[in-house]
């Protein structure tokens, strides 16, 4: 049986995406094709319509997208569903220009709880987002993906280590190479243009604060940051590069049942969230919907979300507060905006409690993957909970609420699914092992929104080379779009005050 077309779209998706900054232009190029509009967050958002479909990002690393039902009034339920775009990686550090006995080296620091023995012997490169100047005295951010392999993390040979484990030390030995200084000093069309003197410096540029970029990193990696942004070396201001693999995602497996890739957590979530918003508003007219559609995807999940764009900020309250009271004050027009007339005039709406209104009559689908059973370690797994890959999407339960999951929220996850038409799986963790946790518990405290758990099963989870189920994006697809397509008519059949 062929795979899926969203398992190869899935490919396309995550092998653009090395960086968070290239997941959320990822999943915008797939929302503009669907018709979405950008809007800025310092932006008014007066100009929001019913029936319009819109997103928004902060800090490029992350996204909120959502559809407006064209019979939406304010105080009405919000079906929510939240992933991260962030996975563990190594960043380029901040002076990275190291050298030792003939080697280039590059220093870099361990980004969220990687298994970073997989790092090694990878054919790896660069990529990330850098700040240029623009020509008119702007900073403008551009993205950067090194596509060939330029940097290696070598092991030690056998006959020189025969230790039992391999465990090394994260600043000493997870230490790239990047070429040889001989190659670098020989190399034709190395860099060897004198820095601007005072002189020749423009009346801001006399100052230099920091040193130059050339100072703190190698010569050849700024040309290459400023030959893949299109800009002069001169240009480059700073940057935010991470290292990643070259190996592209692919299928595997015998009958092409798996896939084999990096970041699987969470753009596995990230993709199949971004698909079943667009899915639900092509396959379900938002023309008799009473309630708002909407996704965000958070940065920097995997070291704790406490950030500006992380999920432990004030953006998804800030967000669904100024939309919770959305077309408050829009009585009285005429034509194409009746829907909007007299709101503020309606007995039923009082925009003081709006907010708090929306929150009780929402939910919250928090996105991330699953372990899947496996099947060497399978003791290392409670044995009525040990989900399969292809089997459908797992929801996650923990009695010390590490998942924010409940009854009313697996029967309404369960509702879904067979409008779906897919499986769904149980996961609990062993008693005696640990947990780890989400996005779900976080902002099912902040928001006080019902919350559940869930994600599809994987293996290797955090390694740079993960694997998941080829079939599962599919599932997860469908149930996100009847989730998005069918709450309105089961929040108010599943609720429990």
């Amino acid at each position: 049986m062929a795979p899926p077309k969203s398992a190869l779209d899935f490919l396309d998706f995550v092998n653009a995406s090395p960086t968070p900054y290239h997941a959320v232009q990822s999943s915008i190029q797939r929302l503009a094709n669907a018709g979405f509009e950008p809007i800025k967050e310092r932006d008014s958002w007066s100009s929001l319509r019913p029936g319009g479909k819109y997103y928004m990002t902060r800090n490029g690393s992350t996204i909120v997208a959502f559809a407006i039902g064209a019979k939406w009034k304010p105080g009405n339920p919000i079906a929510m569903l939240g992933a991260h775009t962030d996975s563990p990686c190594l960043r380029i550090k901040p002076v990275s220009k190291k050298s030792g006995v003939g080697f280039m080296q590059v220093g870099v620091e361990t980004y969220g709880g990687g298994i970073w023995h997989s790092w090694f012997d990878r054919d790896l490169s660069i990529a990330g987002r850098v700040l240029v100047r623009d020509g008119k005295g702007n900073f403008t951010q551009k993205l950067v993906k090194v596509d060939r392999p330029i940097i290696r993390i070598p092991t030690l040979a056998i006959h020189l280590d025969r230790s039992t484990e391999f465990n090394p030390n994260k600043e000493t030995e997870l230490f790239p190479i990047a070429g040889m200084v001989a190659a670098e000093l020989n190399r034709a069309g190395n860099d060897d243009t004198p820095k601007t003197s005072d002189a020749e410096a423009g009346p801001d540029e006399t100052f230099q604060p920091l040193k130059e970029m050339s100072e703190r990193h190698h010569p050849y990696i700024i040309e290459l940051i400023a030959e893949h942004a299109g800009v002069q070396v001169s240009d480059v201001v700073d940057f935010e590069m991470v290292l990643y693999d070259v190996q592209k995602s692919c299928l595997g497996g015998l009958n092409e049942e798996f896939i084999y890739s990096a970041r699987l957590d969470n753009l596995d979530m990230t993709y199949c969230s971004v698909m079943g918003l667009i899915e639900s508003v092509s396959s379900s007219s938002l023309d008799d919907e009473t309630s708002i559609r909407l996704i965000t995807c958070f940065d920097h999940e995997e070291i704790g979300s406490t950030s500006a764009q992380g999920a432990n900020s004030d953006l998804l309250p800030a967000v669904v507060r100024r939309l919770s009271i959305l077309a408050g004050g829009r009585h009285g027009e005429t034509g194409s905006d009746k829907s909007w007339e007299h709101v503020s005039s309606d007995p039923d709406i009082d925009l003081s409690t709006a907010f708090e209104q929306t929150m009780a009559a929402s939910f919250l689908v928090s996105a991330d993957m699953a372990h899947s059973v496996h099947p060497n370690y399978v003791g290392k797994y409670e044995s009525n909970h040990q989900p399969e890959m292809n089997k459908g999407t797992v929801i996650k339960i923990n009695a010390n609420q590490r998942y924010a999951t409940n009854s009313p929220g697996i029967v309404l996850l369960q509702e879904t699914a067979k409008r779906a038409g897919v499986p769904l799986q149980l996961f609990v963790v062993r008693n005696d092992s640990p947990c780890g946790s989400t996005i779900g518990p976080m902002l099912s405290a902040k928001l006080g929104v019902r919350t559940l758990d869930l994600g599809n099963p994987q293996l290797s989870m955090h390694s740079i080379r993960e694997t998941g189920g080829t079939y599962d994006v599919e599932y997860a697809i469908k149930l996100f779009d009847a989730y998005f397509s069918h709450y309105s008519d089961l929040e108010a059949k599943i609720f429990i005050d």
